[in-house]
């Protein structure tokens, strides 16, 4: 067997299809988190912190001040863009969460409901199996009620 025809044997398993399609799924996935943290979630936030615009938050090594941290880029100073890292951590929060929630539910889905109740009992003299509400064996006729 030759090399592309192996590689093709494995490229088209039900399982690495599967991996492709998560990871493209995936990182749709992240976009949509990334769009939610800048434009939804840390707009409200930095307004009630003061107006507050995280992704303008940096430090400037170079000594100088900058207005924004796009000047300061465009200036090609370097800095500390601790505004941009915040809005990665919270991020990361967001995707851990809903990872946590995904699994959390595959895993619930999972377990095995616990077996039934047996509806059934002995007989204590013939030891047949007779219903669970009997009061007379019908085996052996035997009384069961004391």
């Amino acid at each position: 067997m030759g090399f592309i025809s192996e590689f093709k044997e494995f490229a088209m398993k039900g399982n690495v299809l599967d991996m492709a399609v998560g990871i493209i799924i995936g990182a749709a996935f992240g976009g949509i988190v990334n769009s939610l943290v800048k434009d939804v979630i840390m707009p409200p936030l930095g307004l009630m912190l003061g107006k507050v615009n995280f992704s303008d938050l940096f430090i400037s090594l170079d000594g100088k001040t900058y207005a924004t941290l796009a000047a300061a880029q465009a200036a090609a100073a370097p800095t500390i863009n601790y505004g941009l890292f915040i809005n990665t951590i919270i991020n990361f929060i967001i995707v851990a969460l809903a990872i946590f929630v995904v699994i959390r539910q595959v895993n619930a889905m999972k377990r095995k409901p616990a077996p039934p109740e047996p509806n059934t009992k002995s007989c204590p003299y013939c030891m047949e199996s007779i219903p669970k509400a009997a009061i007379k064996c019908s085996h052996c006729t035997s009384d069961l009620n004391g």
